[in-house]
This record gives C-alpha cells, sequence and structure tokens, in this order.
C-alpha cells in the first residue's frame, strides 16, 4: 500500500497546482506596484510547491519497490505542471520588467524579482537531481532484488546437484555390489560345471570298465 503521507501531499501539491495557474494567467492584467505583488506571491507559492514536491520525493523514496515507480511517475507530471507555470510566470516577468519605467519599478525591485527566479530554478534544478537520484536508488533496489533472486535460484540448483551426486553415488555402488554377486555366480556356475564334466568323465570310465569287464574278459 502507498504512503498515506504521500497522498495527502498530492492533494496538497494539486490543489496548490489549481491555484496557482489562474494566478500567474491574471498577472498580464495587472500593472505597477499590483502586478510586481502578484507576481511575488506567485513565486512564493512556486516555492511552497517545490517544498511539497520535495516532502513527496522522500516519501515515494522511502517506499516499496513496487510502488515507487507508479509514485515518482505521478510526482513526474506534477513537476511538469509546475515548470511550465514557473516559465510561464518568468516570461510574464521578465516582461514586467521590460516595461518597467512604465510601471514604476526601480532597480533594487528587479534585482529581488531576478534572486526569486534564481530561486526558483535552483529549487528545480534542486529538484530534478533528487529524481534523479531517486531513480538511480530505484534501480539499484530492484537490481540488489533480482540479485537475491537469483542466488536463492542458485542455491536451490545447488541442493539439487547435491542431490543428484549423492544418488549416483548410490547407485554406483549398487552397481558395484551387482557386480560382484554377477561375478560370484559366473564363478560357481563354471564350478558346477565343471564338476559336471568330471562326474560325466567318471561315469563314462566307470559304464566303460562295465563293457569291458563284461564282455572281453
Amino acid at each position: 500500500m502507498s504512503s498515506e503521507k504521500f497522498e495527502n501531499l498530492e492533494d496538497d501539491l494539486s490543489s496548490a497546482i489549481d491555484k496557482l495557474r489562474p494566478h500567474v494567467e491574471s498577472i498580464s492584467s495587472f500593472t505597477g506596484e499590483q502586478k510586481k505583488n502578484a507576481i511575488r506571491q506567485a513565486e512564493k507559492k512556486i516555492e511552497e510547491a517545490n517544498f511539497i514536491i520535495q516532502e513527496m520525493e522522500n516519501e515515494a523514496k522511502a517506499a516499496p519497490v513496487q510502488y515507487r515507480t507508479q509514485m515518482l511517475g505521478r510526482l513526474r507530471t506534477y513537476r511538469r505542471n509546475l515548470d511550465q507555470l514557473t516559465k510561464d510566470l518568468k516570461r510574464k516577468s521578465e516582461s514586467g520588467f521590460f516595461q518597467a519605467e512604465n510601471y514604476g519599478f526601480d532597480r533594487d525591485d528587479r534585482l529581488e524579482a531576478s534572486q526569486r527566479s534564481r530561486l526558483v530554478q535552483g529549487h528545480q534544478s534542486l529538484n530534478r537531481a533528487s529524481e534523479s537520484i531517486a531513480r538511480s536508488h530505484q534501480i539499484a533496489a530492484e537490481t540488489e532484488e533480482i540479485g537475491t533472486e537469483t542466488l536463492v535460484e542458485l542455491g536451490r540448483q545447488r541442493e539439487v546437484l547435491t542431490r543428484t551426486k549423492d544418488r549416483l553415488h548410490d547407485t554406483d555402488a549398487n552397481l558395484g555390489k551387482s557386480r560382484k554377486i554377477l561375478k560370484t555366480m559366473a564363478m560357481r556356475m563354471m564350478t558346477n560345471k565343471m564338476i559336471l564334466i568330471v562326474i560325466i568323465l567318471l561315469e563314462l570310465g566307470i559304464l566303460g570298465g562295465v563293457v569291458y569287464w563284461k564282455f572281453f574278459s
């Protein structure tokens, strides 16, 4: 089962993005100080959304492997949406800076907004790096799982080979006993044949002696 905290964070992130989208789209309708405040609010909301994404990544990395891929996939979708909103905000902000004199922005305001923009970009780069690390952890975990399964299977095969080897030794021992028995039987048969031949020769000799004694003596 996926993390309950991840699902709660996902609800918060989805709500934040849904609220941020119309806010960014409405920036073009503001001028002067109102536009400046709207941009700052949008940047603050993007930072909060990035923080939620970071928390969700931590939950995804701690989740079981079978759920981690799905969680990271959903997280990438939210990240793409947030990146697109960040690009839209940057485009609208740069358009505002180009007309700074008409809107009454001073140099310090532009510098602060530029720093915020770089900070948002830094968050995005950090999040992308974290996502890459999470994918590496996932691949390593899957590789470790496959290696464990392979070792278990090799252990089973070793046991099978060991039992087969033992049966072969038993079979070889039984064959050796059978050969000895057959050899003994063959020697007895040969002895019996020799005894039988001797008996036949003795009977023939006795018969011949009887015939000679009866008819020739």
